[in-house]
């Protein structure tokens, strides 16, 4: 470790934001969360966090508290609707082992990270907007500054004020709801599953733990929607969706009935892109302000967990500018290499084609299923198949 203690703001009280600040702040730093919200909170449904997220969690304190109030999922598996053939089939360990997948619902794991970041001295500033940031001094809503400050994190999201990122929207996003597991379910409660037609169409299911209330099973479900169609959703109601949603699928039936209220299903809209440098004077860019895709590959808050890690340990190795270079030469390959590949898979499972299903369906997953594929497939998913950290570790 170098021994300076610096001065952090974070831009953003999201996972990301939040577990850099208990990393940053465990290590000795001075680190303020500004955040937005009048109280900070989570946004969203149900997620993933998969095995190199949960080893982020483990190492601020939160994994023993995310792990009791969400679900362990071993297998995550889809197939068509129309013929009930196997698109999907991934399992975290084929025999016995150490790796799930902890699907949680988004306000039990910000709790779990937020009380991290409390408990390691962190400060968090509510109803503070940051709108820009130069030389170490952040700009709020209003005008006012703070600072200046040794480093800022830009953890602040999609829309992000402080990040160059331009993506590229992508067509598809889904709706996503919160419900509860259904006793009278034939679903599995350790198994994402999803079904699909073609392309265009697709509706799933994840178990997700209590959600930190109470003793009540929770589930995600999610339905897939071109990106301008969400208007057109809620003006044909919800027995339209229903209608369509249990014809191509029965079993989904107990947890639609729950769903009495358009609102209870949120819009999210997805898009594409990577910076290509994720920092600048004085400056560190994590999570979706510095890279964003599809959720196919289940990895969005596990990229934001290891960005926060090798910032950690990039300061703790190196000063200034030689720091900021080292944690964005840590996170490259692997940022990368996952954007790709969700740039590849995403278009089989959302998109308007209908060559790609077929190819999906006909050739791409039966030689999925012949070794050693199935085991690069779990590696793939698990978040492990390049070093998270390059060599920093």
């Amino acid at each position: 470790m170098t021994g300076n203690k610096l001065d952090i703001a974070i831009a953003g009280a999201g996972i990301g934001g939040l577990a850099a600040a208990a990393l940053l702040a465990a290590d000795g730093h001075n680190v303020v969360v500004f955040d937005q919200f009048a109280k900070p909170l989570p946004v969203g449904s149900g997620l993933v966090i998969q095995p190199v997220g949960q080893n982020v969690l483990a190492q601020i304190g939160a994994l023993e508290s995310a792990v009791t109030s969400g679900s362990r999922i071993t297998r995550m598996l889809g197939h068509e609707a129309d013929n009930g053939r196997r698109v999907l089939d991934v399992w975290y360990n084929r025999k016995a082992g150490q790796f799930f997948g902890l699907a949680i619902h988004r306000a039990a794991l910000f709790g779990a990270i937020h009380d991290a970041a409390l408990r390691a001295g962190a400060q968090i500033v509510p109803d503070a907007q940051v709108t820009a940031a130069s030389s170490g001094l952040l700009t709020l809503a209003g005008g006012r500054q703070e600072g200046p400050f040794d480093l800022i994190v830009d953890a602040s999201g999609a829309s992000s004020p402080l990040s160059p990122l331009k993506a590229r929207p992508l067509p598809y996003g889904a709706i996503w709801g919160t419900v509860d597991w259904p006793d009278t379910t034939t679903l599995q409660p350790d198994m994402l599953t999803q079904v699909y037609r073609r392309a265009d169409r697709m509706i799933g299911a994840m178990p997700i733990g209590t959600g930190g209330m109470g003793t009540t099973k929770q589930a995600a479900i999610f339905w897939s929607l071109r990106r301008d169609a969400y208007e057109s959703w809620q003006a044909a109601g919800l027995d339209a969706w229903k209608d369509e949603a249990r014809a191509l699928w029965p079993d989904i039936a107990p947890f639609l009935d729950q769903v009495t209220d358009p609102a209870q299903m949120t819009m999210a809209r997805y898009s594409h892109g990577t910076l290509h440098r994720p920092y600048g004077d004085r400056l560190a860019i994590i999570g979706d302000a510095a890279h964003r895709a599809s959720p196919q590959l289940g990895q969005g808050a596990n990229m934001a967990l290891l960005d926060a890690l090798a910032l950690r340990e990039a300061l703790r190795r190196a000063e200034g500018m030689a720091a900021l270079k080292l944690y964005a030469k840590a996170r490259s390959w692997h940022v990368r290499s996952y954007q790709a590949m969700s740039w590849a898979f995403t278009p089989q499972y959302q998109s308007d084609s209908r060559i790609l299903p077929i190819l999906r369906d006909r050739v791409l997953f039966p030689l999925a299923m012949v070794p050693p594929m199935p085991r690069f497939l779990t590696r793939l998913v698990r978040g492990d198949m390049l070093p998270p950290l390059g060599r920093l570790r």
